[in-house]
């Protein structure tokens, strides 16, 4: 046996700092707080491009031509759509939590596509165009059966932000409620190995078929640690109720040792980049439906961690994002399926580089459990 002082391995916990691949999809500098697609920074995306355009670029790698920008928008439309056997799913488990109903519909989906079993890029990039349309009808269904309504049918004369706004709530938004949902989209759509596209490859490393993998996808977002912040910081917003009370809930939390939600991120060491955007969104949105107390309290909250910014603690997209939600009347608990509808072109393009040039994903663990030992019958333990 070989002696344990000669079996010294460094563990780096959670894979924090390891590069396991190679992509040519989204660079992040957490230190510079910079988040770029395909080399075009964040911060063009969210004022000049749309989720479509968006989702092109990260699907193809380059920005569309107009008549590229056309045949996405045409797909996009073309897929939103369910086999009437999906609904039924829906009813079935109409009572569990929205992201256990897109995690079971995304995996009975597999069933219906003709292309489930072709892992070819070609196949893969077509799955996800239909994934990132049928993911909001997912979301939209669900939350109208369970209130005992009939699902809103899709329209094909709106964008997807505007239509998936449309779905949830029977109206036309206008002009602003639907560029802060698409900009809320774009923002989401890609961002690294995080823990769900992660999960994604490792699903695909095995050569599983697509949907495996997404459904996988959503079951690690569906965790607190990773998608849930959203929906906690509205949470804490009504806890807190007025911006004077901002302060001294931030003191007891940082004394008790308790996270603020929605600051620090496992990436960024500055402000994540995406959260000004949806900063802006907010002061405007707030201040238009007449609840300006949001953005007041959500800012005094800011003010209240400015000391810890020194230490890395800073704002992340999630901090604006449920505020944002609510003032569009959304339920809490839709806040992660919004999130995850974002994402499902980044997880497509995740998927694909891990296609490319596939292996299988099989980490070691360094074991420092009992020496040696001798079984023992049963009648003699």
């Amino acid at each position: 046996m070989v002696a344990k002082e000669e079996q010294k391995v460094r563990i780096f916990r959670g894979l924090k700092g390891v590069y396991f691949d190679r992509s040519k999809t989204t660079l992040i500098d957490g230190r510079a707080g910079e988040l770029r697609y395909c080399g075009y920074s964040i911060h063009d995306l969210a004022q000049y491009s749309s989720f479509e355009e968006t989702a092109y670029l990260l699907l193809h790698g380059e920005l569309p031509t107009a008549s590229e920008q056309d045949a996405i928008d045409a797909e996009l439309k073309a897929a939103r759509n369910l086999p009437e056997p999906i609904y039924d799913v829906i009813r079935a488990v109409k009572s569990a939590h929205p992201m256990t109903v897109l995690r079971s519909a995304v995996s009975a989906l597999a069933a219906f596509d003709p292309e489930v079993a072709d892992n070819s890029i070609a196949a893969t990039r077509r799955k996800g165009i239909r994934l990132t349309s049928q993911v909001p009808v997912i979301v939209t269904a669900h939350n109208r059966i369970r209130q005992g309504l009939e699902p809103i049918a899709p329209r094909t004369d709106l964008g997807h932000a505007a239509n998936f706004l449309y779905m949830l709530r029977g109206d036309e938004p206008g002009a602003d409620a639907r560029k802060l949902m698409d900009t809320d989209l774009i923002l989401h759509a890609e961002h690294g190995s995080n823990a769900s596209s992660f999960a994604a490859r490792v699903v695909s490393g095995t050569d599983a078929d697509m949907h495996a993998a997404i459904t996988a996808a959503v079951g690690a977002l569906s965790g607190p640690a990773h998608g849930g912040a959203a929906e906690n910081v509205m949470r804490m917003a009504q806890e807190i109720g007025e911006p004077a009370n901002a302060a001294g809930y931030v003191k007891r939390k940082r004394a008790n040792r308790e996270p603020i939600m929605g600051f620090g991120h496992r990436v960024y060491r500055a402000e994540d980049p995406r959260a000004q955007h949806l900063r802006d969104g907010v002061a405007r949105l707030s201040k238009e439906m007449g609840q300006p107390q949001w953005y007041d309290i959500l800012q005094a909250v800011v003010d209240a961690m400015a000391p810890y910014s020194r230490l890395g603690v800073n704002v992340n997209v999630d901090f604006y994002a449920g505020v944002i939600y609510h003032l569009h009347g959304i339920p809490d608990d839709l806040f992660v399926p919004i999130f995850a509808m974002g994402r499902v072109p980044g997880w497509t393009v995740q998927i694909m580089e891990q296609l490319e040039n596939n292996i299988l994903i099989r980490p070691l663990t360094d074991y420092n459990g009992p020496e040696p030992r001798d079984y023992l019958p049963l009648a003699e333990r």
